[in-house]
Order: C-alpha cells, then sequence, then structure tokens
C-alpha cells in the first residue's frame, strides 16, 4: 500500500478511538479526576509551605500524569478486544505499523485533553508561576508526553492479551518510563527555579534522543508484540 493509504488508515485508527472516547466520557472523567486527586494527595502530604511545594511541583506533576495515563492506555485495545475485532483490524491489508500509530494519535490527544486539566491545577495547588520561560515549559511537556505515550501504546499493546493487563502495563512500564520521566522532571524543575546552572537544554536534549529512540523502537516491533 503507498504511504497516502497508510496515513488514511492511520486517520481512521485514530478518529475511530477518539469518536468511541467522545461518545463515552466515562474514560475521560475517571482519569482526570484521578490526576486531581494524586495532586492533591501530594499537595497534603507536603503541608502548607508554599517553597517545599514549589520545589515539588515538578515531580508532582509528571507522577500524577503517569498514574492518569496508565488508565487510557489500558482502555486503547480494550474495545477492539471486547467486540473481537482486534483480529480483522491487524489482518486488513496494509502495514501494522498503522494500526499502532493510529493508537499513538489518539492516546497523544487523549492525554494532552488531560494535561489541559491537570496542569493549571497543579499551577494553583502548588503556587506555581511560569511567566518567564513558558514555551521551554510547554516543549518539555510535549517531549515528555510524546515519550510517555509512545512507551504506554507499544506496552499496552504487549499486555492487551493478558488476562491481568492492568497489573500487567504497569510493571513493563513503569521501569522503562525512568529516563522520560527523570528528564522531563529534572528540566521542568530547572525551568521553574529560572535555570540558573543552564540544565535544561541538557536535559531536553535527553528527552528528544529518547523520543526518537523508543517511537522508532517501537513502530520496528510493534508487528511482533501484538502477536503475543
Amino acid at each position: 500500500m503507498s504511504w497516502k493509504e497508510e496515513w488514511r488508515r492511520v486517520r481512521a485508527v485514530a478518529l475511530k478511538d477518539l469518536t468511541s472516547e467522545r461518545r463515552s466520557r466515562a474514560g475521560l472523567n475517571a482519569v482526570t479526576f484521578l490526576g486531581v486527586l494524586v495532586l492533591m494527595l501530594f499537595g497534603f502530604a507536603l503541608g502548607p509551605d508554599a517553597e517545599a511545594l514549589r520545589e515539588a511541583a515538578a515531580g508532582a506533576i509528571w507522577l500524577a500524569i503517569l498514574f492518569s495515563g496508565v488508565l487510557a492506555f489500558n482502555r486503547s485495545y480494550q474495545l477492539e478486544l471486547d467486540g473481537g475485532a482486534l483480529e480483522p483490524l491487524l489482518l486488513y491489508p496494509g502495514a501494522r505499523w498503522a494500526v499502532f500509530a493510529g493508537k499513538l494519535l489518539a492516546n497523544l490527544a487523549f492525554v494532552f485533553l488531560v494535561e489541559l486539566i491537570v496542569i493549571p491545577v497543579a499551577l494553583v495547588l502548588f503556587h506555581v508561576s511560569i511567566a518567564d520561560g513558558w514555551m521551554a515549559q510547554i516543549s518539555v511537556t510535549v517531549l515528555g508526553t510524546v515519550g510517555f505515550v509512545t512507551l504506554g501504546t507499544f506496552y499496552a499493546a504487549m499486555s492487551s492479551r493478558s488476562r491481568s493487563r492492568e497489573v500487567l502495563l504497569p510493571l513493563l512500564l513503569f521501569p522503562m518510563m525512568i529516563p522520560v520521566l527523570l528528564g522531563a522532571v529534572e528540566a521542568s524543575s530547572s525551568l521553574l527555579a529560572g535555570d540558573v546552572m543552564q540544565e535544561a537544554g541538557a536535559w531536553i536534549r535527553m528527552l528528544i534522543a529518547f523520543d526518537i529512540t523508543f517511537l522508532a523502537a517501537a513502530v520496528a516491533a510493534f508487528e511482533y508484540v501484538i502477536e503475543v
């Protein structure tokens, strides 16, 4: 199949998932609620010290995104599996990477939407201001999210056929998330502190390298993983 036809298939898979989510809205409500709940628990644990809250803000935001995102990834292949549609989808003529790419785009849109709600709540709860360097913060958020969603979509495919996929997915995903989570948290923390030591650039470059590596590896391995 031509690239044009493959990308048409990518768009079809992504639109199918987004349409299903838009009609139900249950997943978005649950994921957003969990993200806000995680932030509130961190706030209660750290206490009323505004300085301590600001120092922990980056870590709390990314952990909230991580925990809430896992719920979204578990739903990625659930509809196809429950309806017996996964095998016909994989047997459709064309490369199987298109299925992965469509799922990836849908999950990216979903997680970005959750972040639009969770991050402003975190900025208020943790007394954080990002008037300076907000473009760099957006770049870090996008790079971290791309790496996170790429891994989450890939490992959701790997665990999708398991009866205990809700437990298996975090066990597979969390160890692999360490480089992305470390880079995102350190870059965000550095930018929130004014980047006095000029460290954010190095962490951003590391995020770019990991995103490219993980994305290439996931696309190449998806055809074999989805058969497991």
